[in-house]
Order: structure tokens, then sequence, then C-alpha cells
């Protein structure tokens, strides 16, 4: 399934949609006909910036300068909650989001990935995400009006950080005042763990971890570079609890007002990207520990069994089971294994 961007006509006639239609090799470069914005949360440093920015470069170049794709980064266009919201209006073109957060309020199976502990590595992460599941994903959104492209973006596993103490074992979460974002999966978890988790959005993290309205975090390692969690973060146990990716949404109209060959030109490229970031951020989680050690961060490796265990004694996965349904459950064992 294709997904991407919808397109604000400035300039557009009837002789350029034409043009549009017969393709862009003999089409000389002018201004551009179809301005999309793509918008999301990550830090102008995040490799998810950059590849989209490339992305942004080859699509206009491609086009002879009839598509420009304006890179949001940063939370520029306000809270992913708040962009959820204007991508559902039309007023952003394309949103790129986790199922676990904010996409979860609308479309509550798409978090299912973001399971505790369910993925040992990426061999198995992409083999699930870019196989059966993936594509029973992409069509629940669709039927919110979000359109989702085919790739996603790798968002990382997720390790746990505090300024408060290392965390080696389930009893050192209990009671610990930690962000998470916004989605009840991640706050069904840390409940589980006896931890009091807020749901704050990534905007508001570093302000909420300076002023103590919470102790600590979880995120993948190079979020916390990007967004200099350092600063105000002492401690990160290598837990790997979660692996979160982004899903590429657009809103349905108009995308769908987009000539075909410029969906595919769009999509194409943005699907590239995706899969060069995931190149990107595996390279990553194998550097970036190094860096964060040499900026005051202290790391340890916990045992993770106890921790799968307590969410087993929980009853985490068994609640969660029932919410997802039968259907999707099977789907996710077929490459994860038995949960419950």
């Amino acid at each position: 399934m294709v997904i991407l961007t919808r397109r604000a006509f400035s300039t557009t006639t009837a002789a350029g949609l034409g043009a549009a239609m017969l393709g862009f090799s003999t089409r000389r470069a002018a201004a551009a006909e179809y301005t999309l914005k793509f918008a999301f949360n990550l830090a102008e440093t995040h490799p998810i910036t950059t590849r989209a920015r490339e992305a942004a470069a080859r699509i206009k170049d491609q086009t002879n300068g009839m598509v420009e794709l304006q890179v949001y980064p940063n939370n520029q266009l306000g809270s992913d909650t708040d962009m959820l919201s204007q991508v559902r209006a039309g007023g952003i073109d394309l949103f790129l989001n986790s199922g676990i957060n904010v996409l979860s309020t609308m479309v509550p199976s798409a978090s299912i990935y973001g399971l505790g502990f369910i993925f040992p590595d990426y061999k198995t992460v992409w083999k699930t995400m870019d196989g059966e599941l993936g594509a029973a994903l992409r069509n629940l959104i669709a039927k919110v009006n979000l359109l989702p492209m085919e790739k996603m973006w790798d968002n990382g596993f997720r390790h746990i950080t505090t300024s408060t103490g290392p965390v080696n074992s389930p009893a050192d979460l209990e009671g610990l005042k930690i962000r998470v974002p916004v989605g009840a999966l991640w706050t069904s978890m840390f409940q589980a763990f006896g931890a009091a988790p807020a749901s704050i959005n990534f905007n508001e993290l570093y302000s909420a971890l300076q002023t103590k309205v919470v102790d600590g975090q979880e995120n993948s390692l190079a979020n916390i570079k990007t967004a200099n969690l350092v600063e105000v973060q002492k401690y990160c146990a290598l837990t790997r609890h979660m692996w979160d990716a982004f899903f590429c949404v657009a809103n349905r109209r108009n995308w769908e007002s987009l000539p075909p060959d410029v969906q595919e030109i769009v999509s194409s490229n943005l699907n590239q990207s995706a899969l060069d970031e995931r190149e990107d951020m595996a390279k990553l989680s194998e550097s970036l520990k190094d860096v964060l050690a040499k900026q005051g961060l202290v790391f340890n490796q916990p045992d993770t069994e106890p921790f799968r265990q307590r969410l087993r004694d929980a009853g985490f996965y068994t609640s969660w089971r029932e919410k997802y349904g039968e259907e999707l459950w099977s789907i996710l064992e077929k490459t994860v294994g038995k949960l419950t």
C-alpha cells in the first residue's frame, strides 16, 4: 500500500496537471505546483530527519521542481497529539508517528508490535513488520482515512534511563516516576512493574526531567543522544524492553488528489529513505553506547527474563491478547513465538 502526502495547489492549472500525468522527462524546472508538509517529532540531528531531507531532494529532482516536500522535524508544527489532529484535518500532508504512541488512540491495535520483550533482534523485527503483521496493521490504519506507507522508519530498541539510580531488576521500577509517551501500552506495562508512569509528549520531555516532574524515561539511544537527555539523566539500563518505529501516514483526501505519477515518485523515495534510515539506526545502536558513556551516562545490562516473567505474572500479555484479538495475536506469534 502506498501512502503519503497531500497537495497544496499554488499554481496548478489544467495544463500543468496534464503535464504531470504525462511524466517529468521533458518538463523544465519550475516553481513547485505541489507543496507537501512532512512533520514529526525527531530532532534535527536524528537519522530520520537526515533521510527525510534526502528524500525531499530526490523528489524535487525527479519531478523537475514540480513537487516540494517540506520537512518539519522537532515538533515544529506542534506536539504529536497536535500533528495527528492536523493530518486528520488535512493541514499536514504526511505525519511520521509511532503506532504505539498517539496513533494508537485512533487505531488501538496499531500498538501490538510494541509489547514488552517480544523482539530479540532486528531480524525478527523486520520479518514481522515487513510481513503479515505489518500488512494487517496498515489495513487497519487505512480504515480511519490515514493512508500508511509500506515501509516503517526505525526508532530503535528502547532502554530505561533515570536520574535516581540504576535499574537492575523489576523491583527498581517500583514507585519510579517515569515518563512514557501518550499510549495505553506504555502505561499498562510500567504499571505492571509497579512504576508511576506519566504520559508526556516528546517535546516536553527534557523540561519534565529537568524540573523533576519525572525521574526517568525510556527511549532509543538515538533519541537519548539527539534530545540531549544525558544532561538530565545519569543511568541507563540496556533493557531493550520495547522496539518502536514510525508509520508514515497521509490524509487520504490530500493524497488521492495527487496525480498517480506524483504519488509513485514521492512514495518510492520515502520508502527508500525509510530503508536507508533502518541501516543508520542499526549502526548507531552499536556506536552510541560509547558516545553517551563518554558524556557521563552510566550503563548497566540487566537480565531481562525477570522483567518478562513479571509481565506474565501480572497478566500483562493475557490482558493485551484479549484487547488485540486472536487474529492479530496469532499473526504476531508466527514470528515472535508464544507469549502466554
